[in-house]
């Protein structure tokens, strides 16, 4: 009888599970959203809560739409949505509060106390990350400084704290534990050892005991207990770390670019970490049981397909995301206008929390396909930054990128990557590579693959966009972007 393994891909946007066979095919798909909460302007969170309920309801639905039953399922992995914190009291399993999401800016004035004289790059030497609003640690605390009585229950390991993977594994286990690639995004683990760091733990004033185990991205957690009942939970990974594995980037050099509502470029670094020097984050790549870890350099873009639904719901400029191509075809360029999406500020390779968003180059020629134009060149045009720092630290340029996600559907937003970066772009024909990466490293842990050159056979290739740009007009653009770029800078006041 044939077996399956199953995914569940817990994003920011919503909850999903995939049902994969053998030949990495999808069998079945669920998909539930959540709602997101703004208590505040900068302030995002989550429904912990919800999100369980949800993921509950997909992997059933996953299931059942194969029409499989449960024992069918060999193993089940996760992928998540990153630095998005949750703690929860142990004893109940009721979370304290709403998940404050990766998204959110309120840990902004923390950061910059944290930082003090030496600046954002206070303990990216031990952990690899720049002091930003983004990351584990800062939210932690925010939390503790703000909720009556909390530290107290921290320190005595009353309230627990964890990334996604982390809450739903206590759901579906009952096991504290996360695994490296998500604990490499908390800014409270130093990358070389793979463990907390005492000096991170001291400095932000997180108390150890509140912390899950830092476990391998790939081996058994634990069965899942009801309504699950004897699923293995096998894997997690971080939702960017898991599309390097879905993408197969199984060799140094090898790198990916998920591009959703935010975008994340990933080069595999192999068995050393490279600290960069030029505004990318040094990161865990993936740990596959007992081989050595890996790790990656990432470049991180928190408003590219974001910037379509804006475009979409708060101008109104058109009906639907796939919309936005037929619109930017209307007309052979930009007009000279470029749009910096910096909505909560500039993530890689600027680290900017004070910059906001700009519209530049505006004359009376711009017109509505024209913008439709500028929002997806910036897309291509921050991937190009990213790219440019990479090969910088990394000492070898880039050959090719590999693309998953929804955004990879855009044929001219392809194409113009593929101009603007002077490399061929591929994308897979299973475009999933977020759910495949989690199912591939539980199937690996539980034997269902028996090697990672098993899952290179099954990766091929659906669409490749070669570069068709003059370097004269390629580098022209890109002098343009960098000018819009500054002037989005140095927005935000103390008294704002």
């Amino acid at each position: 009888m044939s077996k399956y393994v199953a995914s569940i891909d817990q994003g920011t946007a919503s909850s999903r599970c995939l049902v994969f066979d053998e030949s990495a095919r999808i069998v079945s798909v669920a998909q539930k959203e959540h709602h997101h909460v703004y208590p505040r302007p900068g302030w995002v969170e989550h429904d912990p809560k919800e999100i369980w309920e949800n993921v509950v309801t997909v992997v059933g639905e996953a299931v059942a739409g194969a029409d499989l039953e449960l024992a069918d399922v060999v193993a089940l992995g996760i992928a998540n949505q990153r630095e998005t914190t949750v703690l929860w009291n142990r004893d109940s399993g009721e979370p304290v509060s709403n998940a404050i999401t990766w998204q959110d800016t309120r840990t902004d004035h923390l950061c910059r106390e944290l930082a003090g004289d030496v600046g954002q790059q206070r303990f990216q030497e031990i952990c690899g990350l720049p002091l930003a609003t983004y990351f584990s640690g800062p939210k932690i605390r925010w939390l503790l400084d703000r909720i009556p009585g909390l530290e107290e229950r921290a320190e005595a390991g009353q309230v627990l704290f964890g990334t996604m993977d982390s809450w739903l594994i206590w759901k579906l286990t009952g096991r504290h534990v996360t695994d490296v690639t998500n604990a490499s995004r908390t800014m409270l683990m130093n990358l070389d050892a793979a463990d907390w760091d005492d000096r991170l733990l001291d400095a932000i004033g997180i108390p150890r005991a509140m912390l899950p185990e830092i476990r391998p991205s790939a081996e058994l957690y634990g069965e899942a207990g009801d309504p699950l009942a004897g699923v293995p939970v096998a894997s997690a990974l971080g939702d960017q770390h898991a599309a390097l594995v879905g993408q197969t980037c199984f060799s140094p050099g090898d790198a990916k670019c998920t591009y959703g509502t935010g975008s994340f470029l990933l080069l595999n670094t192999g068995e050393r970490p490279v600290h960069s020097e030029n505004g990318l984050l040094t990161t865990l790549g993936y740990k596959l049981g007992d081989e050595p870890a890996t790790y990656a350099l990432e470049g991180s873009m928190a408003v590219t397909g974001a910037l379509v639904q804006w475009f979409r719901d708060n101008l109104g400029l058109i009906g639907s995301a796939p919309e936005i191509e037929t619109l930017a075809r209307s007309v052979d360029d930009n007009g000279g206008c470029y749009f910096v999406p910096a909505f909560s500020g500039l993530f890689a390779p600027h680290w900017r929390s004070d910059a906001r968003g700009v519209i530049a180059g505006l004359t009376g020629y711009i017109q509505k396909g024209h913008l439709a134009r500028a929002v997806l060149e910036a897309t291509a045009w921050q991937t190009r930054e990213v790219v440019e720092s990479m090969n910088t630290d990394y000492g070898v340029a880039l050959a090719a990128l590999r693309v998953d996600g929804g955004m990879t559907a855009n044929n001219l937003l392809m194409q113009f990557l593929a101009d603007v970066l002077d490399v061929p772009v591929v994308r897979p024909i299973v475009a999933e590579t977020v759910s495949l990466g989690a199912a591939y490293a539980a199937g690996l842990a539980e034997g269902f693959w028996p090697d990672i050159e098993s899952l290179r056979a099954n990766w091929h290739k659906a669409a490749e966009w070669s570069p068709d740009m003059d370097s004269q007009q390629r580098e022209k653009g890109y002098r343009k972007w960098r000018k819009a770029v500054e002037r989005a800078t140095d927005w935000v006041d103390d008294d704002d």
